[in-house]
């Protein structure tokens, strides 16, 4: 299981006094009011940040950081992603799972016979849809309903599916 969990991308700098529009990776936006820090991955380290404020605009979260008051020493960081450790995350519901828990995942159908891997998760306006890829059928797309997905194993990696007529 992943221990950081993204919860946004700096897409740009938003003003001169070091803010940052972020776009949200989270399914709760407003979850940006009540972190304190974020983790910041610049690929070659990752770097604990402190918000300082918090506004919104459209879609995005528009980020304030503690000692970094101007552009120039955030513009550096533009499309670099920015997490939370597990703890930290929103609690899940019954039936719901980060999808950083699920990529890589095996799947089976429900009579046990390996199906693929699960690649991505493609969120959509009704439900989400997993892609799988099938050494059969090549990339397959499953809705991500209770129909379809018979059970979910994140300690163990695997997930079983029932494939509904028209799928592949």
């Amino acid at each position: 299981m992943e221990k950081l969990l993204q919860v946004g991308v700096i897409s740009s700098t938003h003003g001169v006094r070091g803010e940052v529009k972020v776009f949200p990776t989270t399914d709760d936006m407003n979850r940006f009011k009540k972190l304190k820090s974020v983790i910041l991955d610049t690929g070659k380290e990752q770097k604990s940040l402190e918000i300082q404020g918090v506004k919104f605009f459209k879609q995005f979260a528009i980020l304030k950081f503690k000692g970094i008051d101007n552009i120039n020493e955030i513009e550096k960081y533009k499309g670099m992603g920015l997490f939370v450790e597990r703890e930290h995350a929103v609690p899940l519901e019954a039936d719901e799972y980060y999808i950083a828990d699920l990529i890589g995942m095996k799947v089976f159908t429900e009579d046990d016979k390996e199906f693929g891997v699960l690649k991505d998760v493609m969120e959509t306006g009704a439900n989400e849809v997993y892609i799988i890829e099938s050494a059969e059928y090549g990339e397959v797309l499953v809705p991500a309903i209770k129909q379809c997905i018979l059970s979910v194993d994140v300690q163990e990696m695997v997930m079983k599916i029932h494939l509904l007529e028209g799928l592949i």
